[in-house]
């Protein structure tokens, strides 16, 4: 009997055992912890106003590199480096959601709609880019290997 319970785990995680996927988990926990503990920060610890701009940066920086992973991961496979990167911005977009909920004028400028959408659209873009990349690396490529006459 633990052999087939056992097998059923298997099963249901057979989804992890690609790096996208992983990678996209990874990246999307690590932006939604990022932000949850910017917000969290910025909201319930006192701290003077001087140090606002400072951790506003910090914080901003951190996002940018956590968004970045499945870009530097999957630079040259465009489908990995979308799905990993839409999975990151799926989570981080409902960790919006849930902050949105906590914190109320958090979602006054943009809705969690648009910062997916902005997600979304940011990942298609280098997705693109690495695909045209891809593609002129090849082509180059296969214009070197041929002897010149």
């Amino acid at each position: 009997m633990p052999g087939v319970a056992h097998s059923a785990i298997e099963q249901r995680l057979e989804f992890l055992k690609y790096a996208a996927i992983r990678v996209g988990i990874y990246a999307g926990v690590a932006l939604s912890a990022v932000f949850s503990l910017w917000v969290i920060i910025a909201n319930r610890v006192p701290m003077p106003a001087t140090f606002a701009a400072e951790r506003n940066a910090v914080a901003a920086i951190l996002l940018v590199v956590c968004a970045a992973i499945p870009g530097i991961r999957f630079l040259r496979s465009p489908g990995e480096l979308l799905l990993s990167g839409l999975l990151a911005w799926g989570i981080f977009t409902a960790s919006y959601l849930v902050l949105c909920e906590i914190f109320v004028l958090l979602g006054e400028n943009y809705s969690s709609f648009h910062v997916f959408v902005m997600g979304a659209i940011s990942y298609l873009l280098f997705s693109t880019l690495s695909w045209i990349g891809t593609i002129v690396w090849r082509v180059r490529a296969t214009n070197h290997s041929q002897p010149h006459h």
